[in-house]
């Protein structure tokens, strides 16, 4: 974490400054209290009495100001370095592509950059406060002790092994069931991440018994991870404190004796146990960090995991800029899988070829590879074996910003932001014009819509678009993808929310806006896409069929099949 301390290091060193004053400070009343008793007390002299006693007062109170500055600016840096940890790991999902984020739920990822980044902050505070006070208090105390009476001062180093091998004990227990409780920790976020996300189809399905239940199951886990381990570390605390007694009563038995003897005066003794206290309770302090320290380090190796991972779809080192885009999209022998040809290919063998201002319509059964195929052109994944060329340059091989802001998307899922309508259609154009927003409003059949609403377009959306339908944010998202003008449009099943009609005038406004641009067309409803210039059939992941309407009727058993139960004997399409 050094290099997300470096920016505050200015601040970090102050703060060890000023507590190492305290610890000088905290050092000095042991030996001021011993003067005050063995040449204040012990002779009645008030004026050695009077005058330790307000060094005594001026070392705490320097102490105090000295623990101030030094609790606000650890504070500062813990504070700065979370806020950049956080920071950091946004960036980092936003680079990720589909398939780090296929494998990194979001669950987890929410964890990561709030619970674990609230771990390390705590430790990068106490870095600066206890767990750098501990050890130079207690290396303070052992030179004063050692100042103070070398042979009681052997009584602690005797001890000291025993303390510190206890403390390693419980370091090497307690760190993998900090790790544990983060990762059940990850999992009741993902079960209540799935309740509050569905909770409309909990109800209506009347599962809320089931899902109240599969979340006691999780919590409860998270309970019992987390009850093993105070369980550790509330044994730790009380053993560390009694080995601190047992050093106290051995100063107090070998140091009386050597009083009797004449050997040791009262004053010592009393500043004899004073650091012995001192330079074993920082020991038990350490001991009490044990369970902090231990999940913090858990929470920085799931942050790395993170911040360490490496984006599958990155642009390459030599790019081509494209200074004119025609919208030609070919695919050259494609093989696609989800897990790294793992599994059975997703796409096999896929040629196609989308001439520039071509509609091409994707049709197929569920789960035939249609998203799939779409996903690749704007290299939201990368293909396995093959290509896919945009105006006969790999995507690969372009700018991957320059690349998807020349492909405009909307997708079945239609995701919406918390804003106003017109910023939710602006998104992926923020400077664009009132004009353009209203024209790419109306293509999408919105603007009647949007202006039934007493705010217009300045009326907020809620989270996700809770307080809109199925088909007007499926509207919404069309727009969105209107407004950026791109030269290939992916339209992925994106108007399955809306009904017949509304889905007609869609595409006959879409017709002309259309025009000039290489689509891409994912439809459940065949009617939608009967004048479409091509006509691509995906079966299992391959193209079995391709052609225009007139030519698949006849062709193609499947396109016909397809045709036959949404159209034939006299059926109106219904989806």
């Amino acid at each position: 974490m050094i290099h997300f301390i470096r920016p505050y290091t200015k601040q970090a060193i102050l703060s060890l400054v000023l507590l190492l004053g305290m610890v000088v400070a905290d050092l000095l009343i042991p030996r001021l209290t011993q003067q005050v008793i063995d040449q204040g007390i012990a002779t009645q002299d008030m004026g050695m009495i009077a005058t330790t006693s307000l060094l005594m007062l001026g070392a705490a109170v320097l102490s105090a100001l000295f623990s101030i500055g030094n609790t606000v600016l650890s504070v500062r840096v813990g504070m700065g370095v979370s806020a950049d940890l956080r920071s950091a790991i946004v960036r980092k999902v936003q680079t990720f592509s589909f398939g780090n984020l296929d494998r990194l739920q979001t669950g987890e990822l929410l964890v990561r950059a709030t619970s674990d980044v609230n771990m390390v902050q705590m430790t990068v505070q106490m870095a600066l406060r206890i767990l750098t006070r501990a050890p130079l208090w207690m290396l303070g105390s052992v030179v004063m002790l050692i100042v103070t009476s070398p042979r009681l001062a052997l009584l602690m180093l005797a001890l000291l092994p025993v303390v510190l091998g206890m403390i390693w004990f419980f370091l090497a227990r307690a760190r993998p069931l900090f790790s544990s409780v983060q990762q059940k920790l990850d999992r009741l976020n993902q079960v209540l991440q799935e309740n509050l996300a569905g909770v409309r189809v909990v109800k209506a399905f009347v599962r809320d018994e089931h899902e109240n239940a599969r979340f006691d199951r999780a919590n409860d886990d998270l309970m019992a991870e987390n009850v093993r381990v105070m369980q550790l570390i509330a044994s730790l605390i009380p053993t560390m404190l009694f080995l601190v007694n047992v050093a106290v009563v051995g100063v107090v038995w070998f140091g009386g004796q050597l009083s009797i003897a004449s050997d040791f005066t009262l004053g010592e003794i009393v500043a004899s146990t004073n650091y012995m206290t001192f330079s074993l309770f920082p020991l038990m302090m350490l001991g009490a960090m044990t369970g902090p320290i231990s999940a913090a380090d858990a929470s920085a190796g799931r942050i790395w995991e993170v911040l360490d991972s490496t984006a599958e779809v990155q642009s390459r080192q030599q790019v081509k800029a494209l200074p004119r885009v025609e919208g030609r999209v070919a695919f050259e022998d494609v093989f696609f899988s989800y897990n790294h040809g793992c599994d059975e290919p997703v796409l096999q063998g896929v040629n196609l070829v989308a001439e520039p201002g071509e509609t091409v319509a994707i049709l197929g059964a569920t789960g035939s590879g249609k998203s799939s195929l779409v996903h690749l052109i704007p290299r939201f994944y990368d293909v396995e074996r093959g290509r896919v060329t945009l105006d006969g340059v790999d995507v690969r091989d372009l700018p991957l910003g320059d690349l998807r802001a020349r492909v405009g998307i909307a997708l079945q899922e239609a995701v919406l932001f918390s804003g106003t309508v017109r910023d939710n259609i602006r998104y992926g154009r923020p400077d664009a014009t009132e004009e353009a927003v209203i024209t790419a409003a109306k293509a999408a059949q919105t603007h009647d819509f949007i202006t039934a609403f007493p705010d217009g377009y300045d009326t907020w959306i809620g989270q996700r678009g809770v307080n809109l339908s199925g088909g007007q944010k499926q509207r919404i998202a069309i727009a969105r993808a209107l407004l950026v003008q791109p030269k290939v449009l992916i339209l992925d099943d994106s108007t399955s929310a809306v009904d017949v009609e509304t889905e007609a005038r869609i595409q006959a406004a879409l017709e002309q806006l259309m025009a000039g641009r290489t689509s891409f067309v994912i439809a459940q409803r065949i009617s939608t896409v009967l004048t479409a210039d091509k006509i691509i059939v995906l079966d299992r992941g391959q193209v079995v069929a391709e052609g225009t309407h007139a030519e698949l009727i006849t062709s193609s058993p499947i396109y016909r099949e397809i045709y036959e139960s949404q159209l034939g004997n006299g059926a109106s399409a219904n989806g």
